[in-house]
């Protein structure tokens, strides 16, 4: 509850909602974290918002009309600004080994990640089956950032330090690894026991393996 609160505040300004739709959107965030889209019917977020089944319809034609009113300004307020913003610092940095790079990705992600578990969840669950959500976080996101990264991949490549392959590969190969490991730290297996220094150390060093031209 804590989380959606604070979501809330991040993505909606005074007066943009009734009392009533926050509570539903507070409701909505934690019932799709918690059981994913399909499996969450609009009685069950009624019945945690306090509210009637009917007054969701009121303010939300569809139970997907208020999973992309959701999605919708988590990217274009609070992801896109964010991840933009700080992916850049990271981007932009001169770091002189791609080792570097990576592991100052990785803590980066992971700031993020902490902050916003339950909206990442929702991300990473539902974009893949809503070509309209996916479309929306190529625009804000992907568009912007993944050129850039096919750029550093090639300064590190005629640096000699990673294999020559098409830079997308690259990008492909790295995206999915982090993510991989974020999404098991933080969103699938979060009570597992972690070292997070030695984790990190081992994810950097699977990709460096995979990529080095050593």
């Amino acid at each position: 509850m804590e989380e959606a609160n604070r979501t809330m505040d991040d993505l909606f300004v005074n007066g943009e909602l009734t009392e009533k739709q926050r509570k539903i959107i507070i409701a909505a965030i934690e019932t799709f974290s918690e059981k994913g889209f399909a499996a969450t019917s609009t009685s069950e977020i009624a019945k945690k918002a306090g509210v009637a089944e009917g007054t969701i319809f009121k303010h939300f034609k569809t139970k997907k009309d208020l999973l992309i009113s959701i999605i919708t300004p988590i990217v274009s307020k609070m992801l896109a600004p964010f991840v933009i913003k700080d992916l850049y610092k990271v981007l932009d940095h001169q770091y002189e080994h791609y080792e570097d790079f990576l592991r100052a990705m990785i803590e980066n992600r992971i700031a993020f990640v902490k902050n916003n578990t339950s909206l990442i969840k929702i991300l990473i669950q539902e974009i893949p089956f809503h070509p309209e959500l996916k479309e929306l976080f190529v625009e804000n996101i992907g568009k912007k950032t993944f050129e850039r990264f096919c750029h550093l991949a090639e300064y590190y490549q005629k640096k000699g330090q990673i294999i020559t392959i098409p830079p997308a590969a690259v990008v492909r190969h790295t995206i999915s690894v982090i993510l991989g490991y974020v999404a098991a730290r933080y969103l699938i297996f979060p009570d597992k026991e972690w070292n997070d220094e030695q984790d990190i150390e081992l994810t950097m060093q699977m990709l460096m393996r995979g990529l080095s031209a050593d």
